[in-house]
């Protein structure tokens, strides 16, 4: 009797053991299944890592643009500034007030990436300068720039205003 009862415990046991064996038979993913998770989780991390770069570039466009304009309509005062230098007075400290101040806001803009398009004995390049005219001058190159009826600025490579020249040839 007791070897009876040994083997029903045993049996019990074994049973129990199949039992959870098939249950967490039944928890495992099949090779397949796992291959298509780890295929679909990969392509969802790759979709994401996609949208975070699309969504910075989108962000640092839409700041340079804005940025951009913004410039555009200080464009103008540097203008005058540089104007109000060129005068003749006899009033030096106006004067150096007047180069401060224009100083500063080229400064400002130098540290937000604004340059100047170089555009004196350059050739002429339409998509940085804009001809208001022409004169013939054998002496210059052709397509040369001759002069600057108005400096035109750039950040980076997007132009913010195009250069007012005079072309030879």
């Amino acid at each position: 009797m007791a070897e009876d009862k040994k083997e029903e415990l045993e049996e019990k046991k074994n049973s129990e053991q199949e039992k959870e064996e098939k249950k967490n038979h039944k928890d495992m993913v099949s090779k397949q299944d796992y291959d298509e998770l780890d295929d679909r989780y990969k392509r969802i991390l790759a979709e994401f890592e996609n949208y975070k770069k699309r969504n910075a570039k989108e962000r640092e466009g839409l700041y340079n643009s804005i940025l951009s304009d913004i410039i555009e309509v200080l464009l103008p005062i540097v203008d005058n500034l540089e104007n109000a230098v060129k005068v003749e007075t006899s009033d030096e400290s106006y004067k150096q007030g007047v180069e401060l101040v224009l100083k500063q806001f080229k400064d400002v803009l130098t540290s937000k990436g604004v340059e100047e398009i170089k555009s004196l004995g350059e050739t002429f390049d339409p998509e940085l300068h804009e001809a208001v005219s022409s004169v013939q001058d054998d002496s210059k190159g052709e397509k040369e720039v001759v002069q600057e009826y108005r400096k035109g600025y750039k950040i980076g490579s997007r132009v913010i205003r195009h250069s007012m020249v005079v072309v030879a040839n």
